[in-house]
């Protein structure tokens, strides 16, 4: 038996996955613990897919909600979903089966912002929590639950359950114990008290998770790595927008709108944030902090530079490569990362407090600066909002950065009028592709038209988007944001019909 669980009578819990997984049932919502492939339960859904398939054999239906703090592995979300096990998904998922389940129709899917699945947890629209599934990295003497690689939803999982089921990954590190800061203090209103971080790195809460033992039901010991996805190298396209973003801040600090040390930074998950990340490590900045929900290989770099002294976040997501990195170096990392609930990682009132500047990627953006980050051709949900949302409308510079085409040129970035709007064009302050940055901030829509064409659309649709505007111009019904309704999704009925944007 592992020595990570030094309370005897908690001890006494320990059963097997199959066992684990008997102690939920059919109908049953499920809190599971994991974000962005980091800290999820790594044998209990397995050995619920496999109980989910037995009951399919005798004739029985079974499926469970499942809720999560965002993205998890295929381990859970894959497994589960191949075995038609899920009824309910949310708040964000990645898993491609999920993803084709939910598209089909045959898996339902919520979209929340992050930084509100607690609080509508706690209010009761998503329905009874059941069971709590959640991996820590160890149990103390008192009882007292250690959080593993990622905090998310944890916390309200633990505390809104009928039942708790853990999961002791002995893999995760024991020098994790400390990183974590959990705080207790929220409420809902009348009875909501000001989040007093004042600075990146504050603390307010406690090392761990608090749980009554009696509501602990079972506790499986495992030894098993996160989810870990390589990151593609940095193209001549990332590394563009990358530049064009530190241009940005460098001017930001000349217009005297920003200190020096700048202001705390959040990033996107991805690998154009991560080439973000990186050509920041190449600006010669010192002593930064980082206020954001995900930390990536590229953050890592800035701690070990000193280009961030410090950095907060709810979750790791790491490549193979930056996990060996953090495992050599944790015991310095552990005194410059601190990991806390999603809903305080991502909290509107500190977002806005500490004057965040936000970097999020998104699947296209209209000429008049709104966003589309989850859909696909207006139907097809890609992964969910995740916590842009939380982060576009109270950072202090709201940033979204993508590549000007897409499918090798068949798809344009930049549109007439996006397909699904998840952030408007009044949440969008800054459009940034490889072909250059919009600065929307202080412009009319038909002015801030003619930056994001000019500057951010590729140079094989920018005739066709001047086109449409000077058209749209002088046959629209208003002239305030001026659209041509019959014409202003033809791009992607297009594409749909012929396979590309271009006009044929």
């Amino acid at each position: 038996m592992s020595d990570r669980i030094a309370n005897p009578a908690l001890r006494a819990k320990v059963m097997s996955p199959d066992e684990a997984a008997a102690l939920i049932q059919p109908g049953d919502n499920v809190g599971m613990s994991g974000f962005t492939g980091a800290g999820y339960p790594k044998a209990v859904p397995l050995a619920l897919a496999d109980r989910i398939h037995a009951f399919r054999t005798h004739g029985h239906d079974f499926r469970i909600g499942v809720w999560t703090g965002a993205s998890t592995a295929p381990e859970l979300d894959g497994a589960l979903a191949e075995a038609d096990g899920i009824e309910l998904r949310l708040p964000y998922q990645s898993d491609p089966v999920s993803r084709s389940k939910i598209n089909s129709g045959l898996m339902e899917y919520i979209d929340v912002h992050l930084s509100h699945v607690a609080q509508m947890a706690w209010e009761g629209f998503l329905g009874k929590l059941d069971v709590a599934l959640v991996e820590v990295a160890g149990i103390t003497a008192e009882g007292h639950l250690i959080p593993s690689s990622s905090i998310g939803n944890n916390k309200t999982w633990i505390d809104l359950a009928d039942k708790v089921i853990l999961e002791v990954n002995s893999w995760q590190p024991e020098q994790l114990q400390g990183m974590h800061d959990v705080y207790y203090g929220t409420a809902l209103p009348p009875n909501r008290k000001p989040v007093m971080i004042l600075e990146a790195g504050d603390r307010i809460g406690v090392p761990h998770f608090i749980c009554p033992p009696e509501k602990i039901v079972g506790i499986v010991e495992t030894h098993a790595p996160d989810r870990n996805t390589a990151f593609k190298a940095i193209d001549e396209d990332s590394r563009a927008i990358a530049e064009h973003f530190i241009d940005f801040l460098d001017h930001e600090v000349r217009a005297g709108r920003m200190p020096a040390g700048l202001l705390p930074l959040q990033s996107g998950v991805g690998n154009i944030a991560n080439a973000v990340l990186a050509g920041l490590g190449e600006s010669g900045r010192t002593g930064l902090t980082a206020y954001t929900e995900v930390l990536q290989d590229g953050m890592l770099d800035l701690l070990e530079s000193g280009t961030i002294r410090l950095a907060s976040a709810t979750a790791f997501s790491l490549s193979p490569a930056g996990v060996e990195r953090f495992l050599a170096g944790i015991e310095f990392f552990r005194e410059r990362i601190i990991l806390r609930p999603q809903e305080i990682s991502n909290h509107p009132e500190v977002i806005r407090r500490l004057g965040v500047v936000a970097s999020n990627g998104m699947i296209e953006a209209d000429i008049y600066g709104n966003v589309n980050s989850t859909h696909i051709m207006g139907s097809r949900i890609q992964n969910g909002i995740g916590g842009s949302g939380d982060f576009a409308r109270n950072a202090f510079i709201s940033t979204f950065v993508t590549p000007s085409t897409a499918k090798d040129g068949a798809l344009s970035c930049i549109v007439p009028m996006v397909s699904h709007v998840d952030h408007t064009e009044h949440d969008v302050d800054v459009i940034i592709t490889e072909q250059g940055l919009a600065d929307l901030r202080g412009l009319a829509p038909r002015r801030r038209a003619e930056r994001v064409i000019a500057n951010c659309a590729h140079p094989d649709y920018r005739p066709m988007l001047e086109d449409y505007t000077e058209r749209a111009g002088k046959g629209a019904w208003g002239l305030q944001t001026p659209h041509l309704l019959g014409e202003a999704l033809s791009w992607h009925r297009r594409f749909m019909d012929t396979g590309s944007m271009r006009a044929h």
